[in-house]
C-alpha cells in the first residue's frame, strides 16, 4: 500500500508541477536563437514578420542543417514538411489588407510561413492558416493558404544569423527577403495601394474625421494626385469647400475638374479660388505658373495680386521676375523700380537690384 501511494503522490506532484511551470517562471533571454520582428509599410498597409533567428555557427546548413526538398519529421506525426524558415515556434508573417503574395491573392490576416529549398536553388514559398504549431513538425497541408514556387538566389556575403528584410520597394510593391548564410529566399509582395488608400479614406471621413474639411480636402487631394476616383474625390472637395471656401479647397476642385477635361468648369472654378486668395497664395500659384512656363498666365495672376496688395513690395518683385522670364525687359524693370519705393524688407530689395543690375548689363 506504501508502495502505490507513493507512485500516486509521484505522479499527481508531477501534474501539479507541469500545470504551474508556465506562470511560475520567470522571464529569462531565449538562446541560442533569439526571437525578432520586422514591419515593413507599403501605401498604408503593414507586412509583419515574427520569427526566430537560428545561427550558422560554422555548419554546414543547406542539404544538411536545412535539408533539401520535403522532409520526414522525427516528431509529431511523422508527415512530410517543409522548412519553418527560421527556429522555434512557426514563423509568422501578418497582412494588414489583402495582398497579392508570389502573383497569389492572399486576404488580410495572419499565416504561417514555410519555405522548400532544393539543391538547383527552385524552391517554394508556403503560407499556411495555421499560426500555432511549433515549427513544421505538426505541419498539414490542409490547412496551406498558397504554394508557390520561387527561384532562390546565391549571395556574396554570408549572414550569420537569419535575417527578414524588405527591398526593391516602390509605390505598391517589395520584396519579403529571408538572408542566411550565402542564400537569399525573395517573394514579391503586392497591395492595391490606391485602392486600399480610397476605401480607408471613405470609412475614416464616416467618423470623427468627416466633420473637419482637412479630412475631405486630404481625400480629394490623394485622388487628384494618383488620378483615381475623380468622380469621388469632386464629392469630398464639394464637402471641404462648404466648411472651408478658400483658395485650396476650390482650386484643388479647379484642378479635378481638368483632370476630367471639363475645361470650362475648371477655368470658372479657379477664378473663384483666386478671388479668395490671400496675398502668398496669389503669390504662390503665379510661381507655379512661371514654373509650368505658362508666362502670360503667371503674369496676369501676379498683375492681379498688385492690384489687390498694391503698398506690397513683394508682389511687384514678383511680377517683376514673371516679366523677365518672358524677356519682357521693359515692364520688368518697372516693376523692380516699383518694389524698391516700396520700403522692400531686405531679401525682396535685394532682389529687386539683382534683377536690375543684370537687366542694365544686358
Amino acid at each position: 500500500m506504501l508502495r502505490q501511494f507513493s507512485v500516486r503522490f509521484a505522479t499527481a506532484f508531477l501534474i501539479a508541477l507541469i500545470s504551474t511551470s508556465a506562470w511560475t517562471q520567470v522571464t529569462t533571454p531565449r538562446v541560442p536563437s533569439p526571437a525578432a520582428s520586422v514591419t515593413q509599410t507599403i501605401g498604408i498597409s503593414t507586412i509583419t514578420i515574427n520569427y526566430s533567428r537560428p545561427s550558422v555557427k560554422g555548419r554546414e546548413v543547406w542539404g544538411k542543417l536545412v535539408p533539401y526538398g520535403w522532409n520526414v519529421q522525427q516528431f509529431g506525426l511523422g508527415n512530410s514538411a517543409p522548412w519553418r524558415a527560421g527556429a522555434n515556434e512557426n514563423t509568422i508573417v501578418k497582412f494588414s489588407h489583402p495582398v497579392t503574395f508570389e502573383g497569389h491573392a492572399v486576404p488580410a490576416g495572419t499565416y504561417g510561413l514555410f519555405f522548400v529549398i532544393n539543391n538547383d536553388n527552385t524552391g517554394e514559398v508556403i503560407l499556411s492558416k495555421d499560426t500555432k504549431s511549433w515549427g513544421s513538425f505538426f505541419y498539414d497541408p490542409k490547412k496551406d493558404e498558397l504554394r508557390a514556387p520561387i527561384k532562390i538566389r546565391d549571395v556574396p556575403t554570408s549572414t550569420e544569423m537569419l535575417t527578414y528584410d524588405f527591398q526593391n520597394l516602390t509605390k505598391n510593391s517589395g520584396e519579403l527577403v529571408l538572408n542566411w548564410e550565402k542564400k537569399q529566399f525573395p517573394v514579391k509582395v503586392e497591395f492595391a495601394v490606391d485602392d486600399i488608400v480610397m476605401t480607408n479614406a471613405a470609412e475614416e471621413l464616416n467618423g470623427a474625421i468627416g466633420f473637419n474639411w482637412i479630412g475631405y480636402f486630404t481625400a480629394a487631394n490623394y485622388a487628384l494626385q494618383n488620378r483615381v476616383n475623380l468622380d469621388q474625390a469632386l464629392i469630398w472637395e464639394d464637402k471641404a469647400i462648404g466648411m472651408n471656401n478658400s483658395f485650396n479647397t476650390i482650386s484643388t476642385k479647379a484642378n479635378i475638374l481638368k483632370e476630367q477635361g471639363k475645361n470650362a468648369e475648371s477655368d470658372k472654378a479657379m477664378n473663384d479660388a483666386l478671388g479668395v486668395a490671400t496675398e502668398n497664395e496669389l503669390n504662390n500659384y503665379g510661381y507655379t505658373l512661371l514654373g509650368n512656363k505658362e508666362y502670360d498666365k503667371a503674369i496676369e495672376v501676379l498683375s492681379m495680386n498688385t492690384k489687390k496688395h498694391p503698398t506690397s513690395a513683394n508682389t511687384w518683385d514678383s511680377l517683376g521676375e514673371a516679366y523677365a522670364t518672358k524677356g519682357d525687359k521693359k515692364n520688368a524693370i518697372a516693376s523692380f523700380k516699383k518694389a524698391l519705393t516700396l520700403n522692400p524688407p531686405p531679401l525682396v530689395k535685394a532682389n529687386s537690384e539683382k534683377f536690375l543690375a543684370q537687366l542694365a548689363a544686358n
